[in-house]
């Protein structure tokens, strides 16, 4: 029996939630994939997984070894990745995570710019407005817009982008410029229901946090929706100002109740920490860090 290769297929059992899906992604028959997860068992004399019902569960012997058995990987794969050169010299591949307008404005122009310099290294760019788990779903690094709760993850701080209230200047004319929050009762609102609660905002008066209650005429499952929304007239959003620097300067979205945004949100790169930093990583981190910093450290994008 080869365990190297019996481990593999135990985690992507565990990973997959069934032999059957994980007989799918590695392009076994679901025979070699049951097999493999016996001769395992066989082998420790114990049983590892519970195969009751369609959803694999972990006996305690197997969550304890499947730990064990992510981290032994782990070390082969950086023995193989160092052997090839991995570490001294910047190839191979990069999985990149970021939310989706920020990343569209943002990261895109860099990655851009990063494979022209560094040919050696691929790059996939996914975007997604929810916040991915870098180890199960084997993401290198991550871009977060949030505050971070504590973790394991190393962050790197790129700076912050206020939160602003914005609509459109035919929209103002037609129903007035709200002065304080209070006054967005009476306002159409388009909110991002990913993002922000479409029955009330979050403003800071005194030091103090307000919450206003608003009435959502418009709800929508992009930042990028929102803001076409906004630009339509249709109400107004709240946004991260770095979405809006284009609309703003144009006078296409006028921005209100400045005096009474919450605190910026902070701007981080993540990567899982580890004994070793491919160079590929190291790479990556050191041409992005400068480049976004310049851009986010004031608070002012």
């Amino acid at each position: 029996m080869d365990r190297l290769e019996a481990m593999s297929v135990l985690l992507t059992a565990i990973e997959a939630g069934s032999l059957s899906e994980a007989a799918r992604r590695l392009g076994k028959p679901l025979t070699t994939v049951s097999r493999k997860v016996s001769e395992l068992e066989g082998h420790l004399n114990v049983r590892l997984i519970n195969r009751s019902g369609r959803q694999l569960t972990l006996t305690d012997a197997g969550r304890s070894y499947v730990d064990a058995c992510r981290r032994i990987l782990d070390d082969v794969r950086e023995a193989e990745r160092s052997a090839s050169g991995e570490y001294s010299e910047p190839k191979g591949d990069l999985v990149v995570t970021a939310p989706m307008e920020f990343g569209r404005l943002h990261v895109v122009p860099l990655v851009a710019e990063f494979l022209r310099t560094y040919p050696g290294i691929n790059v996939q760019l996914v975007l997604a407005d929810r916040t991915m788990n870098l180890v199960q779903e084997k993401i290198d690094v991550a871009f977060r817009l949030s505050n971070l709760p504590d973790s394991s993850l190393v962050a790197i701080r790129m700076g912050s982008s206020r939160r602003v209230v914005c609509g459109s200047p035919t929209y103002f004319a037609k129903r007035g410029v709200p002065e304080v929050p209070s006054d967005l009762s009476t306002h159409d609102c388009v909110t991002f229901g990913g993002w922000m609660s479409p029955t009330a905002w979050t403003f800071r008066s005194g030091g103090s946090e307000i919450v206003v209650p608003i009435q959502s005429r418009f709800v929508v499952n992009t930042a990028a929706s929102a803001l076409d929304a906004a630009l339509a007239g249709a109400g107004v959003t709240s946004a991260l100002c770095f979405q809006i620097v284009t609309a703003r300067k144009s006078g296409a979205l006028r921005v209100v109740l400045e005096d009474f945004e919450r605190e910026p949100v902070p701007i981080n790169l993540l990567y899982a920490a580890g004994r070793f930093m491919p160079q590929k990583l190291r790479t990556f981190c050191d041409f992005v860090t400068p480049r976004l910093r310049a851009t986010f450290s004031k608070g002012l994008a």
